[in-house]
């Protein structure tokens, strides 16, 4: 799972796939008194550890990115090529935030796609669904997440058209 998701990742970026899953082992059992009911219930709580731990360090790189507290410079005098992953992988995490609140299991279906790297027949065995909803419910949760994205402008409108099938 964290081999997928690194695979995304930018050029350099300076986190191993064995580090975040070290990482996210160590988020899992620092909660004392944790128990998993099931193959789903470990499997949700170490996508959201995976998320959590890529979010955060996309949140810290951003905050150095951006001066950590320097003046800002104004964006219409600067000419910018493309969005970082960071902001892209911080607007989804926003709009998933959001989702969550409207739709939870379609937002745990995205979860363990997307941060965990799970096929549709493991996802659809673990929240109990058939794998053809799994599917329509992908398919759907990526068209809410990408206009979500659209409609709070987190991303610039050059890479619109790019994201439609990143999510």
């Amino acid at each position: 799972m964290a081999t997928c998701k690194m695979a995304a990742e930018a050029p350099g970026h300076t986190l191993q796939p064995t580090a975040l899953v070290h990482e996210a082992w160590l988020k899992l059992v620092d909660t004392p008194g944790q128990s998993w009911q099931n193959r789903a219930h470990f499997f949700g709580a170490a996508a959201e550890a995976m998320r959590r731990i890529l979010i955060a360090r996309a949140r810290r790189k951003n905050t150095q990115r951006r001066g950590n507290g320097v003046a800002h410079v104004d964006a219409n005098e600067i000419e910018i090529a493309c969005a970082e992953p960071d902001d892209q992988l911080l607007a989804l995490d926003e709009a998933l935030t959001r989702f969550a609140t409207i739709e939870p299991k379609h937002a745990e279906l995205v979860k363990l796609r997307y941060f965990a790297g799970l096929k549709f027949e493991e996802v659809a065995e673990m929240l109990g669904i058939s794998e053809a909803t799994a599917k329509r419910w992908w398919v759907y949760s990526k068209a809410w997440l990408f206009s979500e994205i659209l409609r709070n402008n987190d991303l610039p409108s050059g890479d619109k058209n790019s994201e439609r099938g990143r999510v």
